[in-house]
């Protein structure tokens, strides 16, 4: 396996936690639970959902989940799946390790309220070898349900990740697995060497006028879709497509909606404690193997990846909302379950930096023909209005939407148009690289990269700085660079705006050339809590143009900073937005700089610096409630 950018590596901690350990055993009687009671039409819920293991416990987490609806009209019951995990780190194997749940399932009559049922998939296959098994995904086919799941290596020559099969005749279980992988390992696309195998990861089934296909893949080798026998238990090499490019997207879910086919992705690190930036992004096409096309006419499968959004972290203590699945209630209504982190408590007690995820869940809205969740708001963190469950209640939750951060009058002072030959005096250099590797003519600044990035180690990248004004503001800037629009790898080549505490403690948005691809992308750099710790952390945003515009709204709370990023590609008529980050309120405030580095050989070209007010009536506050 190649070593992945730092963007988009898969880190599930889970993996190298959990080889070889002893399963979680289901509570006596567990697969009998008792249906919960349907709640009022008025009744609330709060993020995370309450799944519970009987003993006064609740499970600690529920990554990748997925949900089906149960085809037994006796059993009026939704289903839950998640990846082999520890859900309860309180128990312990006699050698101390913490205890993993291989597919930990649970029942409910309301999605809200989760009893276990028990563990899917108890015993692994011994044609997975000492592979894991990650992200399910239930289907109702043929008269019985089919669970498919992620086999992170197999026995088989060369080892490799596969797609397996388990079916039964019950949502409950029992399941028994085929013995085999319904999608085998697989070179790379493009790679001719055998024993370097892609990322055959997180299926995903999707079936239409009876035809079966199985979407699966990760960042490395992209995402691909093959057509599935009738009986779901074998697919077609030679229908294989690829459906987006790599380095981009994962955990693949697909909704239909008014004739199209919206194939949503989740993008970046997964699993990176309280500075996870995982999001999720939607293409859609007619038909069910693509080409898949964001609003603005970006492919998924183009090195300018192309990637409406469709959630968001949004200041709130939810950040990494990602791998998603769905459902519907009995008003209609479609809802969105997935898994975050809780950047206040983002570990598994007792096991370092493995990430817990918790599952949550939202409605999912559909504004001028696109996905959004929570009318765009993005993870709920207050009581919010449950789905309805009996047929005919009038449904609690009514869709508000929103857009991104609206921006106040320009400000003149902090600004600079580049109109000059000079870049504007407010501006002073850290690390000056040299007046001869930046240039200010015809209205714009082209600045040469540095071979060098920007941190607190030595031999840091330079910056130009300029004070920001008090009080809230949107700062806004139009780049070009000089990286071919296509091919790989100028890794890392970026250029963009910096809002810096100092090297170790920034807020950064840039455009950023990522193996094959071309993102935008929102990261943040923060003093480690202790050795072993992340300091850097990314999501990533709307489709990249020959020019980008890229605007970061800065609003806060009582305590903290909030930054949240927007992107266009047609000069601002409209935005995308890209995720938002939380800093401290400090006694020194942050300056405004710009980055133009990692990579030697380029040019960033801005247009011009621009700083707004808020908004006005603009109350200060910020966070996602």
């Amino acid at each position: 396996m190649r070593h992945l950018p730092r963007l988009i590596i898969s880190a599930v901690t889970a993996l190298a936690l959990g080889v070889g350990i002893p399963a979680i055993s289901a509570p006596q009687g567990a697969t009998a639970v008792p249906a919960t009671q349907p709640m009022s039409p008025r009744a609330t819920y709060s993020n995370p959902l309450d799944l519970d293991l009987g003993g006064g416990r609740t499970a600690e987490q529920c990554a990748d989940p997925d949900v089906i609806r149960s085809q037994n009209p006796a059993d009026a019951a939704w289903y839950l799946y998640c990846t082999r995990d520890v859900i309860d780190s309180s128990l312990r194997n006699p050698d101390g390790s913490l205890v993993f749940s291989s597919i930990p399932s649970y029942r409910s009559t309301d999605l809200v309220h989760w009893s276990f049922v028990g563990e899917a998939l108890p015993t692994r296959p011994a044609w997975i070898g000492d592979g894991d098994m990650w992200a399910p995904d239930v289907a109702y086919v043929g008269g019985r349900y089919l669970l498919y799941y992620t086999a992170t290596n197999t026995v088989t020559p060369g080892g490799g990740s596969a797609i397996g099969v388990a079916t039964s005749d019950s949502p409950a279980g029992p399941w028994v697995d085929s013995g085999g992988p319904v999608v085998e390992p697989m070179p790379a696309p493009g790679n001719t060497d055998p024993n370097d195998r892609r990322w055959v990861y997180d299926p995903e089934l999707l079936t239409v006028g009876g035809q079966n296909y199985l979407y699966f893949g990760s960042y490395y080798g992209g995402l691909s879709v093959r057509r599935i026998s009738a009986d779901g238990l074998h697919s077609d090499p030679a229908s294989q497509v690829q459906v987006a490019i790599p380095n981009r997207y994962e955990g693949t879910h697909v909704v239909q909606h008014d004739g199209w086919y919206y194939l949503l992705g989740s993008a970046t690190n997964c699993c990176n404690g309280p500075l996870t930036g995982y999001g999720v992004f939607a293409g859609r096409s007619t038909s069910p193997t693509g080409p898949f096309v964001d609003r603005t006419g970006a492919s998924l499968l183009d090195s300018r990846v192309g990637g409406t959004p469709v959630l968001h972290q949004n200041g709130n203590r939810w950040v990494g909302p990602g791998h998603v699945t769905s459902a519907v209630d009995a008003a209609g209504q479609e809802w969105m379950l997935y898994h975050a982190v809780d950047r206040t408590d983002p570990y598994v007690p007792g096991a370092g930096t493995y990430t817990k995820r918790p599952v949550l869940m939202d409605p999912l809205d559909w504004k001028n023909g696109w996905p959004v969740v929570r009318g765009g708001a993005g993870p709920s963190d207050s009581p919010q209005p449950a789905p309805t469950v009996v047929a005919g209640q009038r449904p609690g939750y009514i869709p508000s939407f929103v857009g991104p951060p609206p921006r106040g009058p320009k400000l003149p002072a902090y600004s600079d148009e580049f109109g000059g030959h000079a870049m504007d005096a407010a501006w002073t250099w850290l690390r000056d690289p040299g007046p001869a590797t930046r240039s200010v003519s015809r209205g714009v600044l082209n600045w040469q990269m540095q071979q060098a990035d920007l941190g607190p180690d030595a031999g840091a990248a330079g910056l130009p700085l300029r004070a920001l004004p008090q009080g809230d503001y949107t700062v806004e800037t139009r780049v070009s660079t000089t990286v071919p629009r296509d091919g790989c790898c100028q890794n890392y080549a970026q250029g963009g705006l910096v809002i810096y505490q100092d090297d170790a403690n920034f807020v950064k948005l840039a455009v950023t050339s990522i193996w094959e691809t071309r993102q935008t992308e929102l990261g943040k750099r923060e003093t480690a809590e202790g050795p072993g710790y992340p300091t850097y952390g990314n999501s990533v945003g709307g489709p990249v143009g020959q020019w980008t515009v890229l605007r970061l709204t800065r609003t806060h709370t009582a305590t903290e900073n909030v930054y949240t990023a927007s992107t266009s590609r047609d000069d601002g008529a409209t935005f995308d937005t890209a995720g938002t980050w939380t800093t401290p309120l400090s006694a020194t405030p942050p300056r405004l700089g710009l980055v133009s580095m990692a990579a030697a050989g380029f040019t960033t070209t801005f247009d011009y610096v621009r700083v707004y007010g808020a908004p006005r009536g603009h109350s200060g506050g910020g966070g996602g409630s």
